[in-house]
C-alpha cells in the first residue's frame, strides 16, 4: 500500500480543526486491493482504480475555495484541501456518490497532499493517464 500525507499549511491549520480534519486522521493511499482511498477526517471516498480515468496536477488555489471539503459549483468536483499550494484532481470514469442529499454526483476529487509528485507517479505507474493539456 502507498500512503501520501496531507499538507497541512500551519496557516489553515486551525481552520480545519473545528471539522476534525487532523494529520493523523486524513490520507491518500492507494492499496494493494487496487482500490484510491482518500480520508479527509470524517469523510471518506473510496473507489476501485479501474474508475480512475486520469489524473491532473494543480495549485495556487484561493484559499476560500481550496480549504476544507468544498463542492465545486462549476464542475462539481470535490476537494479535500489543506493548502493553496499544490493538489492532485483524478477524474472518476463513473462520478462517486455525492456526500450530501441533494447534490449532483462528484466527477472528480482533488486532493492537496504533501508530495503531489509522488501521487502523480503511482497514478502513472497504476495505467492512470495524465490529462494536463499545456
Amino acid at each position: 500500500m502507498q500512503v501520501f500525507e496531507f499538507d497541512f499549511h500551519p496557516r489553515y491549520r486551525y481552520l480545519l480543526l473545528p471539522l476534525g480534519v487532523r494529520p493523523d486522521n486524513s490520507f491518500v493511499a492507494i492499496t494493494d486491493d487496487d482500490e484510491f482511498h482518500a480520508k479527509f477526517g470524517r469523510w471518506e471516498l473510496r473507489t476501485p482504480m479501474s474508475n480512475i480515468s486520469g489524473f491532473q496536477r494543480s495549485g495556487d488555489y484561493k484559499w476560500f475555495k481550496a480549504i476544507g471539503i468544498r463542492g465545486s459549483a462549476a464542475d462539481h468536483g470535490l476537494t479535500f484541501g489543506s493548502t493553496t499550494t499544490q493538489g492532485v484532481c483524478v477524474t472518476f470514469s463513473e462520478p462517486i456518490k455525492p456526500f450530501l442529499p441533494g447534490m449532483p454526483h462528484h466527477p472528480g476529487l482533488t486532493v492537496t497532499v504533501s508530495d503531489a509528485d509522488r501521487l502523480a507517479a503511482a497514478l502513472e505507474s497504476a495505467g492512470v493517464q495524465h490529462s494536463d493539456t499545456d
